[in-house]
């Protein structure tokens, strides 16, 4: 039997959660929530604990490092891999400085999205990095 990975997707942009649900759920895994701001992410990862959540950098109000940041302080296992656009290098260094695992670059291709997703997932968080 094959365990689904549970996936919350952090991004302000509508159709950028859809895009990346349909791709997750195409793989085989369960999207347990979409949300499209930053407190929402922390409040739901309490909720529902996933294994990943995909977080844009670049959001109203809050932005994904310091929603990362705040899901890592209550939760260390928690698995972040962050998806936001070319040439925000300092923020993908505050991202990492923060315990964020993984970083993918928008535009990104379905197949990439699967795959960093997945090796994530066979690592530890200490033991994977942007």
């Amino acid at each position: 039997m094959t365990v689904s990975i549970r996936v919350m997707i952090c991004d302000d942009a509508l159709f950028m959660r859809s895009l990346i649900g349909r791709a997750l759920a195409g793989a085989g895994c369960e999207v347990v929530a979409e949300v499209g701001r930053g407190a929402d992410a922390i409040e739901q990862y309490g909720v529902l604990l996933p294994d990943l959540v995909t977080m844009d950098l670049v959001m109203p109000e809050m932005t994904g490092i310091e929603a990362s940041r705040r899901i890592l302080a209550q939760h260390p296992e928690a698995r972040i891999l962050i998806i936001s656009a070319v040439g925000q290098d300092r923020m993908v260094a505050e991202a990492r400085d923060a315990g964020v695992q993984g970083f993918l670059t928008k535009p990104f291709s379905e197949t990439d999205l699967i795959e960093k997703a997945r090796t994530l997932m066979a690592t530890t968080p200490a033991e994977s990095g942007p």
